[in-house]
């Protein structure tokens, strides 16, 4: 809007480019989310289709109780249902502070097992991240967390 010969800061001018980043913004953050959602449901799957090999690779390669298997299972699901259908952004919120840290421990529990399997947990880590940051932009239901920027005016 201008006023007095002077272009208001909140209202910036509506130009092609800016409706571009807004779908690029669709497309990276639904490929970023996809991507995540992809790898908790494969992994879900593959814990419940093979879980005598994932219950050695727990026991022997890292360390940790088998009991632990079902659960992470279960939430792996929840979690990837939870950042595709976004019911509240509390949810979602939680849903995403859940795999961030649950990847940063994978990594770090792969490396310190000498066990080649890290790449796809930081690879995964990384498009969380991305699709974090690019939610808000995206989605109707908004995070208070995730940083605010403002849909490009059409």
């Amino acid at each position: 809007m201008i006023l007095y010969g002077k272009r208001q800061p909140n209202n910036p001018p509506k130009t092609g480019r800016a409706a571009v980043s807004d779908n690029v913004a669709k497309y990276v953050y639904w490929i970023a989310t996809g991507l995540v959602a992809l790898v908790y449901l494969g992994a879900a799957a593959f814990y419940i289709s093979s879980h005598d090999m994932v219950a050695g690779m727990y026991r022997e390669v890292l360390g940790y109780p088998t009991y632990i298997i079902w659960p992470l299972a279960i939430l792996k699901i929840v979690g990837a249902v939870v950042i595709l259908w976004r019911p509240s952004a509390v949810l979602a919120d939680w849903a995403y502070a859940a795999m961030f840290w649950h990847l940063v421990l994978a990594f770090g529990a792969h490396v310190g097992a000498g066990d080649p399997g890290w790449p796809p947990a930081l690879a995964t880590w990384v498009f969380l991240i991305i699709s974090w940051l690019t939610a808000n932009r995206v989605r109707a239901v908004k995070s208070a967390y995730a940083p605010a920027v403002p849909a490009a005016p059409n």
